[in-house]
């Protein structure tokens, strides 16, 4: 019996992965100050989010909106909450900021396509993985732990459909460099459940499910529905962003990612453990909102603003 209710408590807990600060915001025209930046991690921190993606250390000729993302890494240099947040890191430059701001732990990037990992990160696979040889080693010497995403594995605006056995082929390669986990994205947001449990079917006998994470964009609102789908498969670990923030600059029609407050809202209904305050998340989705100075998508949000219920910390 005990064993029983042990792989019940395990089965319940889902783990949230916070992307706003990162994915969120550097879509955003309206340059987001530091000082605010760092209010609204904070935020997220108190609620309780076990991982926040902080900045992004791309140049900022690329990405303006994350101009201030070694003043916001160094923010948390020797900080208990160190532990708890990470930076996307897209080059060898990057790395060497992550190291300096003494980042626990990084993310890299590419695409299940080729098309559109040339018109993100500017570069073929093969020479992706070439470049990512020095960040994993350096990464594996300085015991810092590395995610990956993988995007457009639903779908591709460039090149359509993408095969699964591509998106296999790229997890495989990046779980074998010292990827710890990697995320699954529907960059255009075009998936649906049915399309979900037949990639992850897929993805399962080669990759177990335990080392795959799903990323969704909210763009024809199946986002949700995607990440039930996910949930039965046996996928634990979702990314979202605060408020429904967030895009793809390199993905013509994608529009926010999956809101963190709708998919904590959906969890914890059903029953599942995140750990997360719910009016403290709510207070860090108000924040978000009240910065960018218009209301965010999230369904959830709206709800519990209009209401005013469950905002007291």
């Amino acid at each position: 019996m005990q064993e029983q209710l042990a792989t019940e408590d395990i089965v319940a807990n889902v783990k949230v992965y916070e992307v706003g600060p990162r994915d969120g915001l550097q879509n955003e025209a309206t340059f987001i100050s530091t000082e605010d930046k760092l209010k609204l991690i904070h935020a997220l921190l108190d609620a309780n989010l076990p991982l926040v993606e902080m900045t992004s250390f791309v140049h900022p000729r690329w990405i303006p909106a994350l101009a201030d993302a070694d003043q916001i890494a160094h923010a948390f240099v020797g900080s208990e909450q160190s532990q708890r947040v990470s930076a996307l890191v897209p080059n060898a430059r990057g790395l060497d900021r992550a190291l300096n701001a003494e980042c626990k732990e990084i993310a890299v990037f590419m695409s299940a396509s080729e098309t559109h990992n040339q018109r993100n990160i500017n570069k073929t696979k093969a020479e992706t993985y070439l470049a990512f040889e020095p960040v994993f080693k350096a990464c594996h010497e300085k015991n810092i732990k590395v995610r990956a995403y993988v995007s457009v594995v639903w779908g591709c605006p460039y090149e359509g459909q993408v095969s699964p056995n591509a998106s296999i082929e790229v997890c495989q390669r990046l779980l074998d460099m010292g990827a710890y986990e990697v995320s699954l994205g529907d960059t255009i947001g075009i998936g649906n459940p049915q399309q979900t449990k037949k990639i992850l079917d897929a993805m399962s006998k080669h990759i177990s499910l335990d080392k795959l994470a799903m990323h969704m964009h909210d763009t024809w609102g199946r986002a949700l529905a995607n990440c039930l789908a996910g949930l039965e498969m046996g996928i634990r670990t979702f990314d979202a962003s605060i408020g429904g923030l967030g895009g793809c600059p390199y993905a013509p029609g994608a529009s926010g990612n999956l809101a963190t407050e709708d998919l904590v809202s959906m969890l914890h209904e059903m029953g599942y453990h995140t750990g997360i305050s719910w009016p403290k998340l709510i207070k860090a989705g108000r924040i978000a909102q009240d910065l960018i100075g218009r209301p965010l998508p999230s369904r959830a949000l709206q709800a519990a603003l209009a209401s005013q219920k469950n905002l007291d910390c």
